[in-house]
């Protein structure tokens, strides 16, 4: 505590001094329920992030598991509310046949993966493994059908393995045979991945045209019930392609669309991941700002085929990327403050565009981006963007409380960008979350957010920051970078005023 303190005084002595902020919370409008799914995950095979990440084997006696999957992983996971897992990629997926990753290990199919270094896979994590993990952790399942080089029939024997009751077919016995007598029931099923690149370099019109063979097949007969059906939607500011999809799948056949978006400083040169300079960190802040117009537009074009807002906007995949630390695996790479940033600034714009968005997922979680836990052998850690994912938690399944907001400005040379970001709810228990993030690591900020009507007399809150926007967590110091009380804050009169420092993320929680 002591050390936080000092930290916030240094930060707030040398930060000049403050303009003002404001904020305004809507709380009689607030109607729609942030999804508890956007706060979700994604794990592809690639790098550490299954093997070594996730999974070790029930052989391994220095690692305590349970059917394979780390212990200490599945306790950090739960710990975090995880809703949702996507699986088994990514462009892994476009390459992957699921009947390769069945049955007794000893007899499964090795392969190579094409898509991330040729590395030779034994199998030894298939469905049925992915599965139960997602049980023990409680989270639903997202599985990506193999649209590239799979097949229709491919595909509906999956859902038919995964969801039908047992002794339907000789798919069912299978699963029996492989010690599954219940289905699993998964709910979420994307159609491909990025179909415009790696999944196939498909134009839009082409996809549409497959996707509908795949969705038609997929949810005939006794598949239809609770099939949660995405489509690919685009990677880049390509609206044409939503309006594609929008235009010309019924939407009987269609109950989301994805997009991604990555925070990178340029993709031909992505810097380090923990040496950057002042000016690569705002241009990643820039970046990330980016999904707000991302999902704004793609919105717009939705409202005009479904203005019931039916079909969801699904973001399954986000986050930093940059280049491999040395010595590390496949798109392995450190997690800093700045992870922290991109965290509390996305997921605060996910949060106020509730009414569409309704799933994301970050890219990825062990070991491979912007990944919430790094493991190293027996050692496990907790990184900033994990502590940004525990501390917005509050927010799943709440109401939104819609806000204005006005901002100062983060400066770097002659741009400009947002410098404060924020959402709010309401939990069932009428207790009211407000999320702030200053990314500005110069300047503290003062705000103040008025809440009409509140009689709120109580504010607790906690803060993540640190001394430097690189500063992160490693296997030596674990605790370097974690969440610490917050004081403040002070409420009166329906008026909150904050005191944030430069480079933070704080969660208040209101009570009266």
């Amino acid at each position: 505590m002591k050390k936080l303190n000092l930290i916030i005084l240094f930060q707030l002595c040398f930060a000049g001094l403050f303009a003002q902020n404001k904020i305004t919370l809507n709380t009689d409008q607030a109607r729609t329920i942030i999804s508890k799914h956007i706060y979700g995950h994604f794990a592809e095979h690639l790098g550490r992030c299954i093997y070594d990440g996730l999974y070790v084997g029930t052989g391994n006696a220095n690692i305590p598991n349970t059917g394979g999957v780390r212990n200490d992983v599945i306790k950090a996971l739960k710990d975090l509310k995880i809703p949702n897992l996507r699986w088994p990629g990514g462009c892994f997926a476009d390459t992957y046949h699921w009947k390769d990753g069945i049955g007794p290990k000893n007899e499964r199919k090795a392969i190579e993966n094409l898509s991330w270094g040729n590395v030779r896979e034994d199998n030894s994590f298939g469905t049925d493994e992915f599965l139960n993990m997602c049980e023990l952790l409680g989270a639903e399942p997202y599985l990506a059908v193999n649209m590239n080089s799979g097949t229709v029939q491919e595909a509906v024997e999956w859902v038919q393995y995964t969801n039908h009751a047992n002794r339907t077919s000789y798919l069912t016995d299978l699963r029996e045979k492989n010690g599954r007598s219940t289905p699993w029931k998964v709910k979420y099923w994307g159609i491909g991945n990025e179909s415009w690149d790696c999944g196939g370099n498909m134009t839009a019109d082409y996809y549409i045209n497959l996707y509908k063979q795949y969705a038609t097949a997929m949810t005939s007969y006794s598949n239809t019930e609770g099939l949660f059906r995405i489509a690919v939607g685009p990677g880049t500011p390509d609206y044409t392609w939503t309006e594609t999809v929008m235009k010309n799948v019924p939407l009987k056949r269609l109950e989301g669309i994805s997009i991604h978006h990555y925070s990178v400083i340029n993709w031909a040169h992505k810097g380090s991941s923990f040496q950057f300079s002042d000016q690569e960190y705002f241009t990643t802040m820039q970046q990330a700002w980016r999904i707000e117009e991302l999902i704004t537009k793609n919105s717009e074009v939705m409202d005009r085929y479904d203005a019931e807002k039916k079909v969801a906007l699904i973001v399954d995949e986000w986050g930093g990327w940059y280049e491999t630390d040395p010595g590390g695996t496949q798109l392995y790479q450190q997690n800093t403050m700045r992870d922290a940033m991109i965290a509390g600034l996305t997921l605060n714009i996910f949060n106020n565009h509730a009414d569409r968005v309704r799933m994301a997922n970050l890219a990825q979680i062990v070991n491979v981006l912007q990944s919430v836990i790094l493991t190293n052998k027996e050692k496990l850690l907790l990184t900033p963007t994990y502590h940004v994912m525990e501390m917005y938690k509050v927010h799943q399944d709440a109401t939104l409380i819609p806000l204005q907001i006005t901002s100062n400005s983060f400066v770097k040379g002659e741009n400009k960008i947002q410098a404060v970001s924020a959402s709010a709810s309401k939990d069932a228990t009428g207790k009211v979350h407000i999320s702030l993030t200053n990314i500005d690591n110069v300047n503290g900020q003062e705000i103040e957010i008025g809440i009409p009507g509140s009689k709120a007399s109580h504010v607790t809150g906690r803060i993540l920051t640190s001394l430097k926007i690189q500063d992160h967590n490693t296997f030596d110091n674990p605790t370097n970078v974690i969440p610490q009380v917050y004081k403040n804050a002070v409420v009166s009169k329906g008026i909150l005023k904050v005191s944030m420092p430069p480079g933070s993320v704080i969660v208040l929680e209101l009570t009266d």
